[in-house]
């Protein structure tokens, strides 16, 4: 068989999954190469431990120039770099981001307009888009429940939360799986995006109590404040607050935009389990694949960096 160059997108499919964790021969399995291909190229560009493609395919275009050979254009390797992002649940801004600087640099315009070409085509690729329906504007019922007791106001919590000046302010919400069965526990760090994500059986204030500090015990020390929706399923935030040495606060009725990242999250997550899912189907596994794939994904927000590298880093300086 004829060796052929890796490619731009080979190159980042496998920045992508060696950030993951893959190994050699799991990424030549998925990206369709030699293990060997794989693992000397990870030798050779890998820089303080993490392999970066935009390095080492400016190496490889440095030394094509200095063979005399020309580059390639970006427009044939969509296939290879934007359609493998697109499935993995990135958007076209993102790749954009990514991209951005590099000699392949092109707006998240370009990537829809090729996303539509190829739907005219016969190709599925839009399915791979996040947005597939028109958004409609939700209502509220009012509460008729009684109210949460010794919940401390939003008011009171303090101006570094909302700032998103530290890292340790935390988010929680529940999202309910279809006919009101499975639930799941979304928690979300404010300045970094980071993600927990724990299935429960229900929405009983227990359960949620129990998941809550078992996600985050393991990040107790990035662990400062927690803020609720009104839902009596957080009724057992003093225990929280004890076991996690945390001081929690709940948003006021009705006002959604005062947990934004969290509301943002959980609509990240309807990607992946739309709503009429049935919850009590999800694994385990399930679940910690998406938590994965959302806390790798770069943010615009973040200057393209990852939910994880940030609150990965913020470890070492607390």
């Amino acid at each position: 068989m004829k060796y052929r160059h890796l490619t731009e997108g080979e190159r980042y499919q496998i920045q992508a999954l060696s950030a993951e964790g893959f190994g050699p021969t799991a990424i030549g399995q998925r990206i369709g190469r030699c293990k060997s291909v794989i693992s000397r190229e990870l030798r050779r560009h890998r820089l303080r431990g993490r392999y970066h493609a935009s390095d080492a395919q400016r190496s490889y275009r440095q030394r094509l120039q200095a063979k005399g050979k020309l580059r390639q254009p970006w427009g044939p390797v969509f296939d290879e770099i934007a359609v493998p992002l697109l499935r993995e649940g990135w958007s076209p801004e993102q790749i954009s981001g990514v991209f951005k600087g590099s000699d392949y640099a092109v707006s998240h315009e370009w990537i829809y307009q090729r996303v539509l070409q190829n739907k005219r085509q016969g190709g599925d690729v839009y399915k791979a888009l996040r947005c597939q329906k028109e958004r409609r504007k939700r209502y509220g019922k009012p509460e008729r429940r009684g109210q949460i007791a010794n919940r401390r106001p939003i008011t009171e919590r303090p101006a570094e939360v909302e700032a998103r000046s530290r890292v340790g302010d935390w988010e929680a919400d529940t999202m309910i799986g279809a006919g009101n069965k499975g639930a799941i526990v979304t928690l979300v760090e404010r300045k970094t995006g980071y993600a927990k994500l724990m299935l429960v059986p229900n929405k009983e204030a227990a359960g949620v109590t129990k998941a809550i500090v078992q996600a985050l015990r393991p990040h107790q020390k990035q662990v400062l404040t927690l803020t609720f929706d009104n839902g009596k399923e957080f009724a057992g935030h003093q225990t929280v607050a004890k076991r996690l040495k945390a001081d929690c606060f709940f948003a006021d009725p009705y006002s959604s935009w005062q947990r934004g990242c969290n509301e943002n999250l959980n609509g990240l997550i309807r990607q992946y389990f739309p709503k009429g899912t049935d919850f009590r189907r999800i694994t385990r596994a399930a679940l910690v694949k998406v938590e994965r794939k959302l806390n790798d994904r770069p943010r615009k927000r973040l200057d393209w960096k990852t939910p994880r590298m940030l609150f990965e880093g913020s470890k070492s300086l607390n």
